[in-house]
């Protein structure tokens, strides 16, 4: 079993010490997303590896030589500012923390998602071309891979779509963004790849891959076979199956193009509600809650 620490919201960043509070009692409570009242039981012992999705690396680094597992980081770094971003830490310092973060536990382990690229009148083509050179740049000799994703039609992003105002990306942008973001990498002793694109960048340069496919799953976990991930209904992913233990509208990031908020009062709603000691991310186990064991 592979945990991911978390699609739906970031642990790392906001949740760090309940997680490892949740380490040392060695179970975790997840609240299904559609079904409230079923709670699904991970008991640690049963996990095999740990990735952890975050923009804020920092929180975690102290207790990263305590964590007996497997470690793969996907730790995004994009270049907007605060109108996009409004509650992401300086970058200078998520650049350091990404450092020390591959001295740990190594740069083939370390990866960075450039993700999501959108252009408009304020972040053109140029400037993330000059912006991923920066970021390639400082990051020489700690990471090995970016991943790269393009602005999806999420319900925040519909939201928020005056902020964003974003331009339809054309086939001359895909190609600029393509030959030029591979020669950066190269350059910097880095492959990149898509994460579930429609758009084939592999004609410009790119590698063709998964964010944790099979074989980075055996490496990390010693064994041979490995579901589908059911997240992924299309045939496009071949990511393996993880276990994803967050919750949806919990992060106070507020990244105006966010999948997994949708509703910031809610947010700030659900996180009054949190309890580094409860065994749910947020709120606490009900008397009338069915509670299933995760199987292996």
């Amino acid at each position: 079993m592979i945990l991911m620490v978390s699609g739906r919201t970031d642990i790392v960043a906001f949740y760090t010490p309940w997680f490892i509070n949740r380490l040392k009692e060695g179970y975790i409570d997840v609240r299904n997303p559609f079904n409230k009242k079923l709670v699904s039981r991970i008991e640690l012992n049963k996990v095999d590896a740990i990735l952890f999705c975050t923009k804020n690396p920092i929180p975690i680094i102290p207790y990263l030589k305590e964590i007996e597992k497997p470690i793969l980081f996907h730790i995004t770094i994009t270049p907007y500012l605060k109108d996009i971003e409004p509650n992401i830490i300086d970058k200078k310092d998520i650049i350091k923390g990404v450092k020390e973060i591959s001295k740990i536990i190594g740069s083939k382990y370390t990866y960075i998602r450039y993700d999501p690229i959108f252009i408009n009148d304020k972040y053109t083509l140029s400037y993330h071309i000059k912006m991923f050179e920066r970021l390639c740049t400082n990051l020489e000799g700690y990471v090995n891979h970016i991943i790269i994703s393009f602005l999806d039609d999420y319900k925040n992003v519909r939201k928020n779509i005056k902020v964003l105002n974003p331009k339809k990306l054309t086939q001359v942008d895909y190609k600029e963004i393509g030959i030029n973001f591979s020669t950066i990498a190269k350059k910097h002793k880095m492959t990149v790849q898509t994460c579930f694109e429609d758009e084939n960048m592999v004609k410009y340069g790119f590698e063709k891959g998964d964010c944790l496919g099979v074989e980075l799953a055996k490496e990390l976990t010693g064994k041979t076979k490995f579901k589908k991930w059911k997240a992924r209904k299309e045939n496009k992913c071949n990511c393996v199956e993880m276990v994803d233990i967050g919750a949806y509208n919990t992060c106070s990031h507020f990244c105006k193009y966010c999948y997994a908020n949708y509703d910031e009062k809610e947010v700030i709603k659900n996180k009054k509600l949190h309890n580094p000691t409860s065994s749910l991310l947020i709120g606490e186990l009900e008397s009338d809650d069915i509670i299933k064991i995760r199987k292996e």
